[in-house]
């Protein structure tokens, strides 16, 4: 009797653990009526947004990223200058400001931790450049240790996104049409290769994902509609796939923008930002290759970011120009979206669960 009542307390807290709200944060453009950073509650039974709130009043956070115990948050700070903030994470899901340093390049897009939390890196698309920050305990950022140029004499980098893997970072580099493996080292981190693997033309690589084990990369191209599908092994890196991700019907301009693996790595998902859609791909787990099996809408304009809640179970896209956030119940079989639901939040660019 006393083992059948713990069961049931049991799941009766495991029940209540899935369906507490989850917070979602909100990195907008606050040339327009947003003031900042947003937090809004999501329900993870039913999809639902509600109970929006400013977390902080700040300028341009354009790229959020948490530490990994999510006692911290960082942004990057979109201007001509550029700036990287980093801050508490209140109770109640309001944000402390505790740093602000300069993120040494201009227009600063994308901002990544790694897995200790201790260092970060940020990518500034019109600076060209990559910034290297260590990151103290109490959460605060250091002032840059490195600083990478990317642009030479006869090119201009813009630097669009970076992910640590291990003691890996790779950059996606959209000027220079080149993914850049760095590694780290005691004195910092070594440029291993300006261009991982070869491609035709000028895709443009923007963002990336990196499978759980590492081997595979999937690199999203904002110029060809596109996407790079690498393998590694050892120390090499060979191209395996290339996929666009457009419709055949759609012959409109086109900016490719996000991309995301599935949680079980079934499918991956990427955003077309002018035929306004998400394109979903069934991936082959055996070999890495994707099979294009649906276009979406994303019930708005200009969809820069999208993300996937924990559970696997929903897909949220921000549309920046429509100024609403719209929520897809995905299909665990199919990996396919279901349109459910949008809210309305001013130039939201940047989603994190």
């Amino acid at each position: 009797m006393k083992i059948n009542l713990l069961l049931i307390c049991f799941a009766f807290n495991l029940f209540n653990a899935f369906s507490q709200n989850m917070r979602l944060y909100v990195g907008t453009y606050t040339h327009g009526d947003s003031k900042g950073i947003y937090q809004l509650e999501f329900n993870p039974n039913t999809g639902e947004l509600s109970n929006k709130q400013l977390a902080i009043p700040i300028d341009n956070p354009s790229f959020l990223q948490y530490s990994p115990d999510k006692k911290y948050l960082y942004s990057v700070n979109q201007s001509e200058t550029g700036f990287v903030s980093s801050y508490k994470v209140n109770e109640n899901g309001t944000l402390s400001l505790l740093t602000r340093v300069s993120s040494h390049g201009g227009g600063p897009c994308h901002i990544s931790v790694n897995e200790k939390g201790d260092t970060a890196a940020v990518s500034n698309y019109m600076g060209g450049s990559l910034s290297i920050y260590p990151i103290n305990k109490d959460g605060s950022l250091n002032a840059a240790s490195q600083v990478f140029n990317h642009s030479s004499k006869d090119e201009k980098s813009h630097v669009h996104s970076a992910r640590f893997f291990k003691d890996n970072l790779f950059v996606a580099d959209l000027g220079r049409n080149a993914v850049y493996q760095y590694k780290a080292e005691k004195q910092g981190y070594i440029l291993k290769s300006d261009n991982i693997v070869r491609t035709k033309g000028n895709p443009g690589p923007r963002h990336f994902d990196i499978s759980k084990d590492g081997t595979y990369l999937y690199v999203i191209n904002e110029y060809g509609a596109s996407i790079t599908s690498i393998k590694k092994t050892g120390d090499h890196f060979k191209q395996i796939d290339f996929d666009g991700t457009l419709t055949k019907a759609y012959k409109g301009k086109n900016k490719c923008a996000d991309i995301h693996l599935s949680p079980d790595e079934q499918f991956l998902y990427g955003s077309n930002r002018g035929e306004n859609t998400i394109a979903v791909f069934k991936r082959n787990t055996s070999d890495g290759t994707l099979e294009k099996i649906q276009n979406e809408s994303v019930h708005g304009d200009w969809p820069r970011n999208f993300t996937l809640d924990p559970s696997g179970e929903f897909l949220l896209v921000a549309n920046k120009n429509s100024n609403n956030i719209s929520v897809f119940k995905i299909d665990t079989i199919s990996g396919k979206l279901h349109f459910l639901s949008s809210t309305n939040i001013p130039s939201p660019v940047c989603l994190l669960f």
